[in-house]
């Protein structure tokens, strides 16, 4: 099975030094599930790729903002708003998650409470407990973040699958075949004290404490077996055509 990775940015030096890139971090969440994973850098101008033997697509993180409007990311908007219409499986994560809301009727933009970053606890909304991609999963469980920007309202018939205090829209879904996650199920406790070392001083000049956010970091196993698990969707849905 044939994955796609749209890639929308780099991680920091330091991360790609020691674990490698946001295409590598993905392949390790992807680890025994038999993927072989396809990466397409959307920052460039070469034409959108062909999905003829592709069952589903990712798309990852970016130190950029939705609401730059850079032209690779407007012109995937349109794309990806055919993709879902056809109901190409798509999950998109941080960036590709305000991306996909943008892209099919919602607002991305900046989040009024400042940045989220380190290990969170999310919760479950109903429709999440009872979703193809989150079912059996505990109703609470950390995730990492980092973020300044928000999908700030869902696509019109999105369902909200999780949430915290800081964040309404964790995660959602709209029908059957598209997702976003706000966190990184990609990310490792080591990447995520990256971020927040690399965001320390703009972190504390908000008034959060860099050193305590850094004690709270843990691993999140529930939040990487998402990659897995959309990886199965996609393998069910390829099956069932």
């Amino acid at each position: 099975m044939r994955l796609l990775l749209l890639k929308t940015g780099a991680s920091f030096d330091q991360v790609i030094a020691e674990q490698g890139d946001f295409e590598q971090l993905f392949a390790a969440g992807l680890v025994g599930s038999d993927v072989e994973l396809v990466v397409w850098d959307a920052r460039s101008d070469q034409p959108l790729p062909v999905l003829d033997d592709i069952q589903g697509v990712l798309i990852t993180g970016s130190h950029a903002m939705v609401t730059d409007r850079e032209p690779w990311s407007e012109r995937l908007q349109p794309w990806l708003r055919q993709l879902a219409e056809q109901r190409m499986p798509l999950l998109g994560v941080c960036y590709g998650h305000q991306l996909l809301a943008q892209a099919l009727g919602g607002e991305a933009g900046n989040h009024p409470r400042g940045p989220e970053v380190g290990t969170v606890e999310i919760r479950l909304t109903e429709a999440g407990r009872q979703d193809p991609l989150f079912a059996g999963l505990p109703e609470r469980f950390p995730v990492h973040v980092t973020h300044t920007q928000s999908a700030l309202q869902l696509p019109p018939g999105a369902e909200v699958l999780a949430r915290n205090d800081y964040e309404p829209y964790q995660a959602f879904r709209l029908g059957d075949s598209v997702w976003g996650v706000q966190f990184h199920p990609e990310f490792n406790a080591a990447v995520t004290r990256v971020y927040l070392a690399q965001q320390a001083e703009r972190l504390a000049e908000l008034g959060q404490d860099p050193d305590g956010l850094q004690a709270q970091v843990t691993e999140t196993a529930h939040s990487g077996s998402l990659l897995g698990r959309f990886a199965e969707l996609c393998r069910q849905r390829a099956h069932a055509l």
